[in-house]
């Protein structure tokens, strides 16, 4: 690891815009945007488009909605008028940091928008369909070692995916469980918030990691299991978080089918010859707590309880944590990590303890709760 220095987040930050420039630059409306450096030579009341990050967001005395739009040669005042409220109330949403494409007339020094464009999904994407019947399981927080953990359910899990228990069909289902994506927080942890050790029956990190890989090994040993770490487990919270850790986690790489990824990752499942297979978007969801305080729309509709609309809201800004504050990040200055930048089928994440399923523009949306 090397020290990182002010200048490496300004790179990350310009790396992360030039992404999202990109996507949203396939919208016809921001086909010929300005840099904001050039509005100057604009005739006034001109209709233009610019994309910018949201580097400032206030109400004015008016009650309109003011942002200050920065790209990499200025800055510009964009004001959303109340009188036009569907805007107005998407625009309420806006987060600072993340980038949005705006078209607007130039008056004086500001732009009045006309309409906000986010890099969001294909509202066309195609739904794809496999020829086989297959399933695949999405579990996440196990947080095993925690006295919260439920041992009895556990047990039934792993009663009916042996086919020992449940209906024909349901039986059926479990023979035809192709893959199994577990989302992270595999353990309770230590010393993960203050006086943890109150409720832990484990208190020993390997001791921990041990038993998870003495329940993951009564599943079938024919079922790939895909594993991303969480904020629970025993590395460092910034994202992208590497695989879980070999010294700590040693028992979990001993399983013949675990398959160790980062947090986030994306993972492509089920492809023939003939088949392109499923892109799976993998993420433990450490940034939705940050959104759920912050975003009004999302609080109001249900917080905590409804996952699939923070899904929604961070895959309408194709990206996993857009406020700087939202999650602790590694600066990486050639690429970040938390873009969306290939649209997938899934969308998995946990975290929250509350499950949730939704569809958006054809992407399935799955939030595991926990054991």
């Amino acid at each position: 690891a090397k020290n990182r220095e002010p200048q490496d987040f300004i790179d990350y930050i310009n790396t992360r815009y030039k992404a999202l420039e990109k996507i949203l630059k396939q919208h016809q409306e921001l086909k010929n945007t300005v840099s904001i450096n050039r509005i100057a030579n604009k005739k006034e009341k001109e209709s233009l488009a610019i994309i910018g990050i949201v580097s400032g967001k206030q109400v004015t005395k008016n009650g309109n909605l003011l942002l200050v739009l920065e790209d990499p040669t200025g800055q510009k005042r964009v004001i959303v008028n109340k009188n036009k409220p569907s805007l107005f109330r998407n625009a309420s949403d806006i987060v600072l940091d993340e980038v949005i494409g705006v078209v607007g007339v130039n008056v004086e020094s500001v732009i009045f928008a006309n309409s906000i464009v986010w890099p969001d999904t294909p509202a066309n994407k195609e739904l794809k369909k496999s020829d086989e019947e297959k399933y695949v399981l999405f579990l996440s927080d196990l947080h095993v070692g925690s006295s919260k953990f439920l041992p009895d359910d556990f047990e039934k899990f792993l009663k009916w995916i042996n086919g020992g228990i449940g209906n024909e069909q349901q039986k059926r289902m479990a023979k035809n469980v192709d893959c199994i994506f577990i989302a992270g927080d595999l353990v309770d942890g230590c010393g993960i918030y203050p006086e943890q050790d109150k409720e832990l029956i484990t208190k020993d990190i390997f001791e921990q990691y041990k038993e998870c890989a003495d329940l993951l090994k009564q599943i079938p040993k024919h079922i790939p299991l895909v594993i991303c770490p969480g904020n629970h487990d025993a590395l460092r919270i910034s994202e992208p978080q590497p695989q879980l850790p070999k010294d700590f986690a040693k028992p979990m790489y001993e399983m013949n089918n675990a398959i160790m990824v980062s947090n986030p990752s994306l993972i492509n499942i089920s492809s023939t010859g003939n088949f392109v297979g499923f892109d799976v978007l993998m993420y433990h969801g450490y940034s939705f707590d940050y959104f759920v305080a912050e975003v009004d729309s999302l609080r109001n509709q249900g917080g905590y309880d409804r996952a699939d609309l923070i899904m929604k809201f961070l895959l309408k800004r194709r990206h996993l944590a857009p406020t700087h504050m939202s999650t602790l990040y590694v600066p990486d200055t050639k690429k970040d990590a938390l873009v969306i930048e290939r649209v997938p089928d899934f969308f998995l994440s946990g975290h929250i303890h509350k499950s949730a399923t939704a569809n958006y523009r054809n992407i399935t949306l799955i939030c595991g709760s926990c054991w």
